[in-house]
Formats: C-alpha cells, sequence, structure tokens
C-alpha cells in the first residue's frame, strides 16, 4: 500500500492505494466519483478524461502514485450545486449529449482547450477533442457547444 495526496475537485484528499491503481480506480472505486467513466481502458476513447495539473489526461492511463500531489478537476468539479458549468449548459443548449457516456470527457478536453485557448476555431476545436470518441453522433454539435461555451465564458470575463 502506498499513501497519495491530491487535491481533487478544490479538496484534499490523503488515499492509501495499492500499487496498480490506476488514477481512474482511483476516482470512481474510493473516491466515489463516478462522473468520469472507463470506456476502453486503453486511452483510445477519452471517456475518462480529467484535468491534471492543467492538462487534459486520460486516467485510464495515468498510475494512481504519478498523480501524488496533483490537482486534478473532474467533471463533479465543474459545476457548484446550483449552476451548471457554461461547458455543460452548451452542450445542453446545443443538444450535443446523445447517450452521454462520452460527454464527461468531451467537456474535460473541452474545459482544457478553453482554459488555454479562450476563443478556439472550430478547428483547433476538434483538434482538442480528437481523443474523445462518440459512437452515437457525428461531431459537429459537439464543436458547435464548445464554440457556444467560448462565447459564453467570454462574455462571463471566465
Amino acid at each position: 500500500m502506498l499513501k497519495i495526496n491530491l487535491n481533487i475537485n478544490y479538496k484534499d484528499y490523503s488515499v492509501e492505494i495499492d500499487e496498480d491503481m490506476r488514477l481512474i480506480d482511483v476516482l470512481r472505486d474510493v473516491l466515489g466519483l463516478t462522473g468520469t467513466k472507463e470506456g476502453c481502458g486503453e486511452g483510445e476513447c477519452g471517456a475518462c478524461t480529467v484535468i491534471m495539473d492543467g492538462k487534459a489526461v486520460c486516467s485510464c492511463l495515468v498510475m494512481a502514485f504519478q498523480a501524488d500531489g496533483s490537482r486534478i478537476i473532474t467533471i463533479e468539479g465543474l459545476s457548484n450545486e446550483e449552476d451548471l458549468h457554461p461547458i455543460q449548459k452548451a452542450f445542453l443548449d446545443e443538444g450535443a449529449v446523445q447517450c452521454g457516456f462520452c460527454t464527461p470527457g468531451m467537456i474535460m478536453s473541452a474545459k482544457a482547450l478553453l482554459d488555454e485557448n479562450p476563443n478556439p476555431s472550430r478547428q483547433e476545436i476538434r483538434e482538442a477533442i480528437s481523443g474523445n470518441l462518440c459512437r452515437c453522433t457525428g461531431y459537429n454539435k459537439i464543436v458547435d457547444a464548445i464554440e457556444k461555451a467560448s462565447a459564453y465564458l467570454l462574455k462571463e470575463g471566465k
């Protein structure tokens, strides 16, 4: 057993882990943050995307001990209890969700993009979500939603 310290969604955690645990295992199985989904388990689909130290990462590819001391944001950390985050609102407004399984990963990739580039082009948006797969629909509504989220965030001054 190893002990690691994490800051997840602005809250500090000290967690004992098995050496072979992945970050997604800690998030879902230890901390109960089940908004992060496991799809392929091989970093191919992006369903497990979280933001670790400001970068979008596939939490199925990060060993938990590698995250020791990191600041992590999951889909649960985006909104407050009263309001959706503007990215979540934009996804709903544009109908960019089908079954919803890929949506948390898409939104976290969008957040990482918009944190670094508040006004991305459609091509930059497509590149940012290129590691996220959606089996239900095309990507146009998702790209539209991220454009709208950019506008919402710029309007709010975030």
